[in-house]
């Protein structure tokens, strides 16, 4: 994999991002604000599933009491959502938010960029910078034509100047697009011309179908270019589905190592057995899988185990009979029926 960008590390609850440090999966809360409870159950449930940071939309004053409540349910990062109002910036970090999440060109004169970049110094938290497509400078919409990669980067960068000029620089910067090829050029220029770390994504995905899609397409691009600190997966879904999806991407970029891997062989008239059927099964046996095994399920018992040599373990079948093999060897013939149990079994023993 390429080297990944150099870039300074923030922390934020002592999670770190940039500097060289894990590349970690974030989400955000979605339910209602004034529900309390609900959104304490989600963000336990999404720090369970390996949610590393957890953001919360603060909208108004009473949904500033969210922070407390789920930093007392979570030991991951809680990071408040704050849009236009710096009083709701203030009161969340003096309610303890890890993060702020906000841009300083929206909240109005330099006094209350100052405060806020002030408030967020002494509490020892990071500031994200979040720019969308979308929402762009209408001076800037003019002057680029439109919502491009360099208007995107430009946004930023004006926005990071409004903190450096009170001397806060725990910035971290997003610069995302529903556009994927526009998103990708966006990071790029950013990162060739600052070093703050960056959250990666694509905004405004979709749903779980195209949404997952663009985010492999957008996220992964960038994450085997060496860019990218944290991610989010943005589908109109359950959150549960953007964690679940941000770790496989990191798997499929080579990011992370952790956990299974599961190959499996795409079908064609040679296959004599249900492979579809058979790849499902295992994959869903292997959801509370944490050993570092690359699994194989292979269609074609002639082929199969060579095809997949690389596996650690694999299974392979057909006409009533299944291969159970390793590193391409095979080590045993069971009965079709029996064949994922059997595997099971021997992947306990690795």
């Amino acid at each position: 994999m390429t080297k990944r960008r150099d870039s300074v590390k923030v922390s934020a609850r002592g999670v770190d991002i940039g500097g060289g440090s894990r590349v970690t999966v974030q989400s955000m809360l979605n339910r209602l604000p004034g529900d309390i409870e609900a959104n304490v159950a989600q963000a336990v449930a999404l720090e369970r599933a390996g949610c590393e940071i957890i953001r919360v939309a603060v909208a108004d004053r009473q949904a500033v009491a969210l922070i407390p409540a789920l930093r007392s349910a979570v030991r991951v990062p809680v990071v408040a959502d704050i849009h236009f109002d710096y009083r709701i910036a203030l009161a969340c970090v003096e309610a303890g938010a890890d993060k702020i999440r906000l841009n300083p060109g929206n909240i109005g004169a330099d006094d209350r960029v100052k405060q806020v970049a002030d408030a967020c110094r002494a509490a020892g938290i990071p500031i994200r910078i979040g720019v969308n497509a979308g929402s762009l400078e209408k001076p800037l919409l003019q002057k680029y034509g439109g919502p491009t990669a360099e208007a995107l980067c430009e946004s930023a960068l004006r926005h990071a100047e409004l903190l450096e000029k009170h001397g806060f620089t725990d910035i971290v910067l997003s610069i995302k697009s529903s556009d994927v090829p526009v998103t990708v050029e966006a990071y790029r220029l950013v990162a060739s011309r600052c070093a703050y770390p960056l959250h990666i994504g694509v905004t405004e995905a979709g749903t779980m179908r195209m949404g997952l899609i663009k985010s492999a397409a957008g996220i992964g691009a960038l994450l085997l270019e060496g860019l990218g600190d944290t991610i989010r997966v943005s589908l109109t879904d359950e959150p549960l589905a953007e964690v679940a999806a941000g770790i496989d991407i990191l798997k499929a970029a080579g990011v992370r190592r952790e956990g299974p891997e599961l190959v499996s062989c795409p079908t064609c008239g040679r296959a004599r057995i249900d492979i579809i059927k058979l790849a499902s099964e295992v994959e869903k046996a292997l959801a509370g899988c944490t050993k570092n095994v690359k699994i194989a399920v292979m269609g074609c018992a002639v082929n199969g185990p060579g095809e997949a040599k690389e596996a650690d373990i694999g299974i392979a079948g057909g006409d009533g009979v299944g291969l159970l093999f390793k590193k391409g060897e095979i080590v045993k013939k069971v009965p079709e029926g029996s064949i994922v149990e059997e595997l099971l079994k021997e992947l306990e023993h690795l």
